[in-house]
């Protein structure tokens, strides 16, 4: 079952003559859903920093391994995958309707293009459901409303927002527009976030570049500033890590390379259960049974 909720009334038309990050994402990673303003854009990034076509597809490979991890070993069955990009392989819903088909997924995007090929594309297995939402993540209410649509909020979601917040600068505090995503879901909901880090003068400068494009901007923040997302959550092992080396899979080729976006996966933690007081008398059976 498939949804295709447009956040507005209207959908913006799509504009090939400014580059935009979800189809030069796109064509890093060998795809064809593109532009020659984003293939440009790209391929003048790559002349400054070429690591990136192996944080495209490390970032790709740390989507697939999260989404499996918290099918498998949390139990999540919804997912709210928020800046999601042009589908390719191995979406959110693939991986997740591997391991339980009838998982649910709302898919957030501001991209028309992308929209056009979710309705495509982003299908689901019969026994769950996918849905798209034309949206921005400025807006988390909006995407809070319409997923309601598909996900019950009362039960554990897990949040994706990968590679979309170093578009929003710190004077729009994109701290507090994940955390209020966050509080619209129960405890026992989860956040897997990634996004670039400071740590390469070449794709700092290879980001400047990208900005004079004319493109929406990408901010790089330090590994602590990108850890702040996860403030009050708790955070899954290893932390806050490069993606290529959260829970890596064993392969031929030894370690993987370190690449220079970071990410992690934490849980929303459930309330604490508060003690009764000296002399206090329990009318039936508490949390943990009959005092």
């Amino acid at each position: 079952m498939v949804h295709d909720t447009p956040a507005s009334g209207r959908q913006p038309g799509i504009d090939t003559t400014v580059p935009h990050s979800a189809r030069i994402w796109n064509h890093w990673l060998g795809g064809k859903d593109n532009y020659p303003v984003d293939r440009e854009a790209g391929d003048r990034f790559l002349e400054v920093y070429p690591g990136m076509v192996d944080v495209a597809r490390s970032a790709r490979h740390f989507l697939a391994r999260t989404v499996r991890h918290l099918a498998e070993e949390e139990n999540i069955r919804q997912f709210l995958d928020v800046g999601t990009g042009l589908p390719t392989v191995d979406n959110t819903h693939e991986v997740a309707q591997r391991v339980a088909p009838g998982s649910r997924i709302v898919y957030v995007d501001n991209d028309p293009l992308v929209l056009v090929h979710a309705r495509a594309l982003l299908t689901s297995a019969p026994e769950g459901a996918t849905a798209y939402v034309a949206a921005d993540a400025r807006d988390p209410d909006a995407i809070v409303r319409h997923a309601a649509g598909l996900l019950d909020l009362d039960r554990p979601v897990a949040l994706m927002m990968l590679g979309i917040m170093g578009h929003i600068p710190d004077a729009q505090d994109p701290w507090s527009l994940a955390r209020r995503l966050l509080d619209a879901l129960p405890p026992g909901s989860h956040l897997v976030l990634s996004d670039g880090a400071d740590v390469s003068r070449e794709r700092a400068v290879a980001h400047d570049r990208y900005a004079e494009s004319g493109a929406v901007p990408y901010h790089l923040r330090s590994p602590a500033r990108i850890g702040r997302f996860f403030d009050g959550l708790e955070l899954l092992n290893p932390g806050v890590v490069p993606v290529s080396l959260w829970r890596p899979e064993p392969g031929p080729f030894g370690t993987p390379e370190v690449v220079t976006t970071y990410g992690a996966v934490a849980r929303k933690p459930w309330p604490a259960i508060r003690a009764p007081g000296p002399g206090a008398r329990s009318g039936g059976a508490g949390p943990a049974g009959p005092l």
